[in-house]
């Protein structure tokens, strides 16, 4: 394909118009949606908005006349439309590790009764921090609770009657590989397990049918395809089976908080958990980030996960082509098969590090993720066809003329 023809499938791009909703530097390609997404321009009149009126003017009084209070509520419900919940089952609160902690406490707790289920299973290349909250979840409870880990392609096999919780992420964060979310939840389901997932790299890339899939809990952030903004508000999803059955306080989540307490402002020292999902929240929410959300989630219902999804699809395999066609040295680490892969593409080469730098000094960011990997994610609110023929064209000459030998590309940054 040549770039004229890049060009053609811009013009007629349905979601081509939503590009002018992101502040993007000019003469950048931005690949890197997948890590933090581009800033909406409309974020900035709603933030000092959120600033200048209704903290400055309104002050305290925003709580009810601005309705900050339900804030995490209304985010929630509008975040419960791309993973497919309804809008009882979501709240935005925290972050995703700290969610994570809680939805597993709970499912482990809702698994309690049989003293034989105490396996936690994952697989060895799950996000680390979602391991290192496993991890630690087992260390403090005891008990015989372990951590299992496994390949991407050995979940189905490692679950069993021992198997108390199976916790993934729908979307590898190193290679964008899609785990079947019916078929693994089937699984679980079927031995006696409940299920979490971590939809940082699925909520506003993919569609994603939580309900249909039978789901026990998620978890997601807020700064990826969301747009909301670095260290935005995380979300939390929680079955509405379970939040009946948890009514009763025994299976509260352990992050007892005053906002997740029944009645929060009649300042009572014992803590009863709400009945609904706001037993998921802790304390005071941050109003700044959730009005920057807000505003983040809005563009990716704007444009319709559906519509998204199919010019991701395109994208992605457009840039393997090309990369594939062009360049040398480098091998696909994502699955080839469309329906397998998430909305980033990743390549790994010996130096991958400094070609990755490389390619920010000429404008295209992506990011590496150790040990050899070139990530790109394509974002399609703000990437078009052009993008990825001229991002391929950048790689090739990158690559061709040994560019990233060059001393400052080796400087290692503290992130990466």
């Amino acid at each position: 394909m040549t770039r004229d023809e890049c060009v053609a499938l811009d013009a007629q791009d349905p979601l081509a118009s939503h590009r002018s909703q992101f502040a993007l530097p000019e003469g950048v390609i931005y690949l890197d949606g997948n890590s933090l997404g581009a800033l909406p321009r409309a974020t900035r009149t709603r933030v000092q908005e959120v600033v200048a009126k209704e903290w400055g003017d309104g002050l305290i009084r925003s709580w009810n006349a601005a309705s900050w209070i339900n804030l995490p509520r209304r985010v929630g419900a509008k975040i419960a439309r791309l993973i497919g919940a309804e809008s009882r089952e979501v709240i935005c609160a925290d972050s995703t590790s700290i969610n994570l902690f809680k939805v597993l406490a709970t499912a482990l707790r809702l698994q309690a009764s049989s003293r034989e289920r105490k396996v936690i299973v994952s697989e060895r290349t799950n996000f680390p921090t979602d391991l290192y909250v496993a991890q630690g979840l087992v260390d403090m409870l005891g008990q015989e609770y372990s951590l299992k880990l496994v390949e991407f392609d050995e979940v189905a096999a490692a679950i069993d009657e021992r198997t108390a919780v199976v916790m993934l992420t729908h979307v590898n964060f190193k290679t964008g590989a899609m785990h079947d979310m019916p078929a693994l939840t089937r699984r679980a389901h079927d031995a006696g397990a409940l299920i979490v997932w971590d939809l940082s790299h699925s909520a506003g890339a993919v569609p994603v049918a939580l309900n249909v899939a039978d789901a026990d809990f998620a978890v997601g952030c807020g700064y990826k395809y969301l747009n909301g903004g670095p260290g935005a508000p995380a979300f939390v999803f929680a079955a509405e089976r379970h939040l009946s059955a948890m009514a009763d306080d025994t299976y509260a989540q352990p992050l007892a908080g005053w906002l997740g307490h029944r009645t929060p402002f009649e300042f009572n020292p014992d803590y009863r958990p709400a009945a609904s999902i706001d037993r998921y929240a802790v304390g005071t929410p941050s109003i700044l980030g959730l009005a920057a959300l807000e505003v983040g989630v809005d563009t990716v219902l704007a444009a319709g996960i559906d519509a998204l999804r199919a010019k991701s699809i395109a994208l992605t395999e457009l840039f393997i082509r090309l990369v594939e066609a062009l360049c040398r040295g480098v091998t696909l680490q994502s699955p080839r098969d469309a329906q397998q892969r998430g909305s980033q593409v990743c390549f790994s080469h010996q130096h991958a590090y400094a070609v990755m730098q490389a390619l920010i000094a000429r404008g295209v960011i992506g990011d590496f993720r150790a040990p050899n990997i070139l990530r790109f994610g394509f974002a399609p609110l703000y990437i078009g066809y052009a993008d990825v023929w001229d991002a391929a064209q950048c790689l090739q000459e990158i690559l061709a003329n040994s560019e990233w030998q060059r001393d400052e590309f080796h400087t290692k940054a503290a992130v990466t």
